[in-house]
């Protein structure tokens, strides 16, 4: 192979180069578009959650619509959800404490009284009864809820998920409370 066969390749190999960039050149100023000031779409989530706020001893939480998050709730959905829990907790009449503690007849009992089980410091001295906007919101995250829980649990993010779960711990109960 000659100089002049090797010149002609390197130039074929140059003119596709600056035909690619010329084009791109071309289209960008043939298809002009203008980016907008702010990028992103907005979008509008109707939420149940209630837009004001309420400071409990320097934190603040947010109010809850717990009628409305009651409302979406269903005892089979709460039963077989609780089955995450289960392997932590009984539900039965006269249970065990496994892990955590027995939940029958947890709504409406004051926070960390079972007495034959042994609470973290943060659950004992919380001295709140579990109503069900407590429930609701120490199940969306237990240790963001009772900073110092030894409660090892993600928590259910989902609001039905949630709202069936409390159903199902107040329908195992000797005296369920009314609902919201």
């Amino acid at each position: 192979m000659d100089s002049f066969e090797i010149n002609k390749i390197v130039a074929a190999i140059l003119m596709v180069a600056l035909l690619i960039i010329g084009i791109g050149k071309l289209s960008s100023v043939i298809f002009h578009v203008e980016k907008p000031k702010t990028p992103g779409y907005s979008v509008e989530v109707e939420q149940v959650v209630a837009t004001s706020a309420e400071t409990d001893t320097g934190k603040t939480k947010e109010i809850i619509d717990i009628a409305a998050l009651m409302a979406m709730g269903d005892l089979t959905t709460g039963e077989n959800v609780f089955k995450k829990c289960a392997a932590c907790h009984s539900i039965t009449k006269d249970g065990k404490n496994n892990i955590g503690p027995a939940l029958y007849n947890v709504v409406g009992r004051k926070i960390g009284v079972v007495s034959d089980y042994k609470y973290s410091k943060a659950l004992s001295e919380y001295g709140k009864e579990w109503t069900f906007e407590e429930l609701n919101g120490y199940l969306i995250k237990p240790a963001k809820w009772i900073k110092g829980t030894k409660m090892a649990f993600a928590g259910l993010r989902k609001e039905k998920d949630r709202a069936s779960v409390i159903l199902y711990l107040n329908q195992n109960s000797d005296n369920p409370l009314p609902l919201p």
